[in-house]
């Protein structure tokens, strides 16, 4: 048994950031508990094989539950398990996206969590050399840039995207998110930069901090309504800690919920059903499940389109309705992929499109009462008709870039969904068999003060005292971006907001 002031649960992005910013005060005892190992693989390294690192030792490797809305099928849903959580196994993209979303937030009950508010966190978090300083940091931990150099391939499709009505847009990531850029990366001298690298590595002999790898908890401890201390095992054993101030739930958007649920927080009904004894009755532990559902349209090549480093590649938010807000991404990468995600062995390439602002909602469910067996995970991909209506719409885009005169020279024929899919129907009928994650899951803890709301706007559990969530769960919606960017921002207002601490947008 052993006591500190802060227990941070869950050692991902939002746990790095919460540990690094908890410790400063030398007086402030701090311990972060991770469930996966403390030290990266060699793949996890090295930027171009994160494709490589789903399914290994440092992924949960969770599935979903099958998907109607998908054919039936199961995803398999990667997750970070090692100390840096998710932005150790990432794609490494640094993107905000577009300020409606984080706006729309605060219209969804979360007040005070508008881009405005956020933006001093955003800039705390990074590090960018020749940043507009009114939108960008210049001395946060996260150094972010996009590559150095770019490839033939990358330079055809930035102009491809441009010549199909997309604008260029020097830095997403400051005034205005829409338009075509070459997107920011979270890798340092040709080297993966994760939370962990970014935030811990700096501050490795804080004596105050206490890091525990392997550790994985099981549930919270709770007595008259206030969180104490967590359980977990570690070394075949179970492990008591206690927290005299605080305990900050940051183990994502399946472990925070599956933690609050096995220690009797959430629906009612579905604990009782599990013989959990219900501590307190929020109906929204778990619910508002949502992600970035994506697909894409695979050309073969005409020339060998393989490209031969990690390169700088462009990104397009656009729209896919014009009065909305920008509701659709396009990346590409230097292969055909087939359904669900799948690389193909032919040369070619692939325009990826993904919708940024899915209706679609599920929930993560606890299987059992054991905190050994992984939750039902349920995203209800394409459930909702607008979002089918959108992705069809998202997949003519895709094309216009991809059937750009730009790429001619390196356009062969399109491989996927292939030329007899024209009408709504056919794209709808192929979606549905290509669809997969973007990797970007959020809101099973969300923030308001509706009855379906888990925390308040400032992180705190509903009825419980001396804990909070902070991770991409508590996000009531999820952005127009990849979210890595956002988790860092969410976290770092987190600890302002534990501590008190003012912020200038600095580090």
């Amino acid at each position: 048994m052993s006591t500190f002031d802060f227990i941070v649960a869950g050692g991902g992005t939002a746990g790095c950031v919460l540990a690094a910013r908890l410790s400063r005060d030398p007086g402030t005892r701090v311990l972060l508990l991770e469930a996966g190992a403390a030290e990266p693989t060699t793949h996890m390294a090295d930027p171009a094989a994160w494709f490589m690192l789903a399914g290994t030792s440092v992924d949960w490797a969770y599935e979903t539950v099958p998907q109607p809305g998908t054919d039936g099928a199961v995803h398999p849903w990667p997750r970070g398990k090692v100390l840096g959580g998710s932005s150790g196994i990432n794609g490494m993209m640094h993107v905000r996206g577009h300020r409606a979303s984080y706006d729309a937030w605060e219209g969804l009950g979360a007040t005070g969590w508008n881009y405005d508010a956020l933006l001093p966190f955003f800039k705390r978090s990074e590090r960018v050399v020749g940043g507009d300083p009114a939108y960008r940091g210049l001395d946060g931990p996260m150094r972010i840039a996009p590559p150095p150099a770019t490839e033939p391939l990358w330079e055809a499709c930035h102009q491809a995207a441009v010549h199909a009505g997309h604008p260029h847009n020097d830095d997403s990531n400051a005034v205005d998110a829409a338009g075509v850029c070459w997107h920011e990366n979270n890798v340092v001298d040709g080297v993966r930069q994760s939370a962990a690298d970014a935030y811990l590595t700096p501050i490795a002999g804080r004596a105050n901090l206490t890091i525990v790898a392997d550790a994985h908890v099981q549930r919270l401890l709770i007595g008259h309504s206030t969180c104490r201390g967590v359980e977990y095992t570690h070394a075949g054993q179970i492990q008591t800690a206690f927290a005299d101030r605080e305990v900050v739930l940051s183990a994502g958007v399946i472990g925070s919920p599956q933690l609050l649920l096995l220690s009797g927080i959430g629906p009612g009904q579905h604990l009782h059903e599990l013989d959990i004894e219900v501590l307190a009755d929020l109906p929204g532990v778990g619910a508002n499940l949502h992600d970035h559902p994506k697909s894409e349209v695979a050309y073969t090549a005409a020339r060998p389109a393989r490209t031969s480093r990690y390169a700088r590649k462009p990104l397009v938010l656009t729209r896919t309705e014009p009065a909305a807000a920008p509701d659709l991404q396009m990346i590409f990468i230097d292969f055909p992929l087939h359904p669900r995600f799948t690389p193909g062995a032919e040369d070619g390439y692939s325009v990826i499109f993904s919708l940024m602002t899915p209706a679609s909602r599920g929930y993560v469910r606890l299987a059992s009462a054991n905190p050994q067996q992984a939750p039902l995970i349920d995203p209800n991909y394409l459930a909702e008709r607008s979002d089918q209506r959108r992705m069809v719409a998202g997949l003519r885009l895709a094309r216009e870039v991809g059937a750009a005169n730009a790429l001619a020279g390196w356009r062969d024929k399109e491989l996927s969904p292939g030329s007899a899919a024209q009408s709504d129907e056919a794209i709808l009928a192929h979606l549905r068999r290509s669809v997969s994650t973007y990797y970007h899951p959020v809101g099973t803890c969300q923030i308001g003060s509706d009855a379906m709301s888990v925390v308040d706007p400032q992180l705190r559990v509903h009825g419980i005292t001396n804990l909070r969530v902070a991770d991409a769960s508590v996000m009531p919606s999820v952005i127009s971006g990849n979210t890595n960017a956002a988790v860092l921002a969410i976290a770092e207002r987190a600890a302002s907001l534990i501590t008190g601490e003012a912020t200038t947008g600095q580090s």
